[in-house]
């Protein structure tokens, strides 16, 4: 309707200079404006609707390709995490989204307007003038091929704005991320130089960008101005050769306004398109890559799990690289209390990772309660186990939401009875808000015992048969560290219980201990065993006592 409605405006203004005016026909030829300010009244609203229900769609599409994406990255295993950098994924889930859907809702509706318009205006030409038309018809595939010579450009560059934008994206997350270690050692200029660095790379991307859009949009204004002189220019000589009408210039004149709009329009949506193409392809390039685990087909719901852990030969590598576990058989009972000990980097925090089955094993396999972990949903696995590490992380909100995070239908009387199981009440009911307190980004308004215990309270809440501690305790003082064993000991009862850690004072109540180097089990037993035995953990306790 807006193409119509700007195409026939050229034709009344020709029927009221060819008719109407010379006629004097006053009331027809007001009636008539009357209409057209009607026209361009309703073309408004036309207009409008275009704007609102176009962007309405931009927005949805957004939304929907932002929680595809989403999705996609909650299926990758760790390891994807382990080669991306979040302030890349943020570009993608951000700005990248964003120039797709303005490339989504504008482009078809502008080039399907500006497709219409072209082709009318020049149907209508060449129905008034035929020889002035196809002067204009000439110089169509010219602009033509302007816009698709300098496309090509454009897009290369775009990408890379694109990737720049990922790498500032990464840059100010990074530095944001690390402000208290910058402000410890005094290293704010490092960061501000890391940032500038970053920020130096996006600017000239930008300008290698805007040099060719520039160079495109200048091309098309100048074969735009040059058509109006060559319409004057062509049309001049027709009528001084008496072959065409004044009033017919006239309205060769407003067509070609009409007809210079929509390339300008145009011009515009290959900017929305080169950017679009490029955040387009940069999505695919994310949705294309697979999970390096998936579920089978066939697998099953892992249910009624009682705690029993085997594991036949496994190994593992990190990328192909050296094996970091090497051929290790293992059982755990349930109910048993397994500790973990090894000097770092022998392969404990890997172990414990493949049962969870983050990582997926090179070799070998491994079984809870007789099921292969490969055969079960992996949902249902992390569902049964239960995982405390060193770095422990709280979301931004309350306490009450960090602790139900262990079971997202529990109640207030399962949370409070989770928080006096943790020894963590008492602490709660002395903050201002008590349970509504907020934590802070990553739990920093909290110390590190009251987050350490705020996460136990959330594995209590989630009552797994499987439990991992991985270091739980390493970065908290002796006085903290106790009263935490004693939540853990509490936590640890009736489970299956894998415990990782380097203060060996702390499992020495572990119903086994094995001890792990270069990714193989040197040793195992009980803490009276492997001491009188005299091999590494009887080395291992001395050395610690010695530091003491």
């Amino acid at each position: 309707m807006v193409a119509i409605i700007d195409l026939v405006f050229p034709m009344i203004t020709r029927w009221c200079l060819y008719t109407l005016i010379p006629q004097n026909a006053w009331r027809m030829f007001w009636t008539v404006m009357i209409c057209v300010f009607a026209a361009y009244i309703i073309r408004s609203l036309l207009n409008y609707v275009m704007w609102y229900w176009g962007h309405s769609f931009g927005v949805l599409v957004e939304s929907d390709m932002r929680h595809t994406l989403f999705c996609h990255i909650q299926k990758q295993s760790f390891s994807f995490f382990d080669e991306r950098r979040t302030g890349a994924l943020l570009s993608r889930l951000t700005t990248d989204l964003f120039d797709i859907t303005e490339m989504a809702h504008h482009a078809p509706e502008d080039i399907f307007i500006s497709t219409v318009t072209i082709i009318g205006a020049l149907s209508i030409m060449f129905s008034i003038e035929w020889h002035l038309a196809l002067v204009i018809a000439i110089m169509v595939p010219i602009s033509l091929f302007i816009v698709l010579s300098s496309r090509r450009n454009m897009s290369l560059t775009s990408r890379k704005v694109k990737e720049s934008t990922s790498h500032i994206n990464t840059e100010f997350e990074s530095a944001l991320s690390s402000f208290r270690t910058a402000k410890a050692f005094a290293n704010e200029e490092i960061e501000l130089e890391k940032f500038d660095s970053a920020s130096n790379r996006y600017r000239l991307s930008k300008y290698a960008f805007y040099k060719a859009m520039g160079l495109f949009n200048s091309s098309i204004e100048f074969f735009l101005c040059a058509l109006t002189a060559i319409i004057i220019a062509v049309g001049g000589a027709l009528i001084m050769r008496g072959k065409m009408s004044l009033v017919d210039l006239i309205t060769f004149s407003l067509y070609i306004t009409t007809f210079v709009s929509p390339v300008r329009r145009l011009a515009v949506t290959m900017e929305l398109i080169t950017s679009g193409t490029a955040g387009l392809r940069r999505y695919n390039e994310l949705m294309s890559v697979s999970p390096s685990i998936n579920d089978r087909e066939d697998a099953e719901e892992l249910k009624n799990v009682k705690g029993n852990v085997e594991l036949k030969d496994v190994s593992f590598s990190y990328s192909n690289d050296n094996e970091v576990i090497k051929d290790i058989s293992l059982s755990i009972h349930d109910g048993e209390m397994l500790a973990i000990v090894g000097s770092s980097g022998g392969g404990k925090t890997t172990l414990a990772s493949l049962i969870s089955r983050f990582y997926e094993a090179s070799k070998g396999n491994i079984y809870i309660d007789g099921h292969n972990i490969k055969d079960v949903t992996q949902k249902s696995l992390h569902e049964c186990i239960g995982i405390i590490s060193q770095d422990v992380f709280l979301f931004a909100g309350t306490i009450e939401d960090n602790i139900r995070y262990g079971k997202l239908d529990a109640t207030d009387e399962e949370i409070i009875k989770a928080a006096k199981e943790a020894e963590i009440y008492d602490d709660i009911m002395n903050m201002p808000n008590g349970f509504k307190t907020n934590v802070g980004e990553r739990g920093v308004r909290l110390s590190g015992g009251q987050k350490q215990r705020i996460a136990i309270a959330r594995i209590f809440l989630k009552n797994p048969p499987i439990l991992i501690l991985d270091e739980a305790t390493s970065a908290l003082d002796s006085v903290t560290e106790y009263k935490i064993q004693k939540t853990f000991e509490k936590l640890s009862e009736h489970r299956t219980s894998i415990v990782i850690a380097h203060r060996l004072s702390t499992i020495r109540h572990a119903d086994r201990i094995a001890v792990i180097n270069n990714g193989v089990i040197k040793e195992m037993g009980t803490h009276d065993e492997l001491l009188a035995l005299g091999g590494e953990y009887a080395t291992l306790v001395k050395a610690q006592e010695l530091i003491i």
